[in-house]
């Protein structure tokens, strides 16, 4: 395994950063999978040679982070992992359990630290904007966690372009920590990020780790046109969020120049899938995640898998705009 640096930090990650949504409470979601699954997908990411891992305080309402830390207690040092977590959505019923406001941004780092039994997340971010709270307020108060020693850089998702360059400027203008990555939504079948938030991130230097790198398993195929059982597993027939994000006609053109190059090239529909979002000259790492070990192998070994301009023109030319989705 190589290692790269985060955008222009001087931390270094791998090309792939394993996904801890999937591991949790199946109370939360239906796919997801016990702590057990979660502690050996975790295992075999580090013989891999992954050292960097996602997850956020909602995943199974902090469940998600609490079995990734043990996994990093029981099986490495802390050191050689890089955690990332996210903070934004609801974990209770309290008019202040979310959102981005000082107050939810020092209990939610407390929270998310002692679930991960450790004192400090070397990536926190904001999982999403939040409009009740003035942006500078935000800002201010993630500085504040950074200068404590509990954060060690700074992390965006899913926005628009001109909302990140705001925040952006606003660090700089106040001497603030600035965000260091984006994660946010692209893949092959949704590319609207390539219109101005990538060109933003490499102009600032912002490493770019997408969230959905598969498409919600669309792009290994779990899905065929015209299935109106909604998918090939579990997480396919139950994912309604990924049935408001796929599924019109051009996707399905896109999956097929991607079954016909997997054809061609003998592997699997997923590693072309990832081939293709690892050759973008904006990505750091893509979050994938996994939920039986054959994939996770596939993954790690797509990353050796060079794809030609004249594939990747295969791949791209069925790409038909899609409205902005994800945010």
């Amino acid at each position: 395994m190589h290692y790269i640096r985060l955008g222009t930090t001087g931390l270094k990650v791998s090309p792939l950063c394993l996904g801890m949504m999937t591991y949790g409470s199946s109370s939360w979601r239906e796919w997801v999978l016990p702590e057990e699954d979660g502690r050996r997908f975790f295992k075999q990411a580090l013989d891999h040679g992954i050292n960097f891992f996602d997850t956020a305080d909602m995943y199974s309402i902090g469940m998600s982070e609490e079995i990734l830390g043990r996994a990093v207690k029981d099986m490495t040092r802390r050191d050689q992992v890089v955690i990332a977590t996210k903070v934004h959505f609801p974990m209770g019923d309290g008019p202040n359990d979310r959102g981005l406001s000082r107050k939810h941004l020092f209990d939610s780092i407390d929270a998310s630290l002692r679930r991960l039994g450790t004192d400090h997340v070397d990536l926190y971010q904001i999982h999403r904007l939040d409009p009740d709270t003035p942006l500078e307020e935000t800002l201010d108060a993630l500085n504040d966690i950074v200068r404590s020693g509990k954060v060690r850089y700074l992390g965006a998702s899913s926005m628009y372009a001109w909302q990140f360059a705001r925040a952006l400027y606003l660090a700089d203008r106040h001497g603030w920590a600035r965000f260091v990555t984006m994660q946010n939504h692209y893949n092959l079948i949704y590319r609207e990020e390539e219109r101005e938030m990538l060109p933003l991130c490499l102009a600032e230097g912002v490493g770019v780790i997408p969230w959905s790198p598969l498409a919600r398993g669309f792009l290994a195929g779990s899905r065929a046109r015209g299935e109106d059982s909604g998918g090939a597993t579990s997480r396919a027939k139950t994912d309604d969020f990924a049935r408001k994000l796929y599924f019109a006609d051009s996707d399905f053109d896109v999956l097929d120049a991607v079954k016909a190059l997997a054809e061609k090239r003998g592997v699997t529909l997923a590693q072309i899938a990832l081939a293709w979002i690892v050759r973008q000259p904006s990505v750091t790492a893509p979050i994938v995640g996994v939920s039986k070990p054959e994939q996770l192998d596939q993954l790690v070994a797509a990353l050796d898998i060079e794809l030609d301009d004249d594939e990747c023109e295969a791949l791209e030319s069925p790409y038909q705009p899609h409205p902005v989705l994800g945010h």
